[in-house]
């Protein structure tokens, strides 16, 4: 099921949009169904970054591919590998295809676990070609680093920080390597707050809001990754982990 238009109520491959709430409705839906990805919405970030951004700007040794995922019973499995001496992973945006602005975003996901592991969803303002980054701004979802066990990262990125991640909470979770987990960021003209399994982690509401603090009122897309080591993923990968999968089974947008 993908983007529902507005409409009250719609039935695609078998699943029902309806609301949540009396001010809450269902507006995009992945629900990973079929056997292929749907590129209709979804756009395959190939290769390790170059000459563009090499290493994805973090010095990231993995490359990415169309062949390191598959749709399995209705989730996608991002697979993270080492084939002879190079790295392997998975990068999806929906950039140019489905931006929002405003909403809640609700991703149930299956973490991969091992020091230099680092699955991510997160989004990015859909002007950042224009702009650049920090200046679009970034809202990591969900982070998640196999060097720290049982910790959850939840962050921004803003011009006022130059990138850095200052706006962040990093919150232990003793069993969060267990099955799967929902996350989710639910941003607002005012403020976005981040929560995994419905409890609220960290919110973030800055003051004042200008174009360096707050350069979220605007449309941002959808980017799903598992990276490997690099400056946050650690330069200590455990290849005997390998390998692994990020295992997402749904992402949904209400507005």
């Amino acid at each position: 099921m993908k983007f529902l238009n507005w409409m009250p109520v719609l039935v695609l491959t078998g699943v029902l949009a309806s609301c949540t709430g009396p001010k809450e409705r269902l507006v995009w839906s992945e629900e990973f169904s079929g056997t292929t990805l749907d590129e209709t919405y979804w756009n395959f970030e190939l290769g390790d970054g170059c000459p563009d951004l090499c290493g994805w700007g973090n010095n990231e040794p993995q490359h990415y591919t169309k062949t390191n995922h598959e749709l399995v019973d209705g989730q996608l499995h991002i697979k993270i590998n080492k084939e002879d001496s190079l790295y392997t992973s998975t990068r999806i945006t929906t950039e140019n295809k489905f931006d929002f602005k405003y909403g809640r975003v609700e991703a149930r996901a299956k973490l991969p676990v091992g020091k230099g592991i680092w699955p991510a969803i997160w989004m990015l303002g859909a002007n950042h070609r224009e702009v650049g980054w920090p200046a679009c701004g970034e809202i990591d979802i969900l982070e998640y680093v196999g060097r720290e066990p049982h910790m959850v990262f939840t962050s921004l990125h803003t011009p006022d920080s130059h990138g850095e991640t200052i706006n962040t909470k990093k919150t232990r979770i003793d069993n969060i390597e267990e099955g799967f987990h929902v996350y989710e960021a639910e941003w607002t003209e005012e403020k976005i707050a981040f929560s995994v399994d419905g409890e609220v982690l960290y919110t973030f509401n800055p003051t004042p809001k200008n174009k360096e603090t707050w350069p979220f009122g605007q449309p941002f897309y959808l980017i799903v990754n598992s990276a490997i080591g690099g400056k946050f993923g650690g330069y200590d990968i455990d290849d005997s982990v390998l390998p692994q999968e990020f295992i997402i089974d749904y992402i949904r947008v209400y507005q």
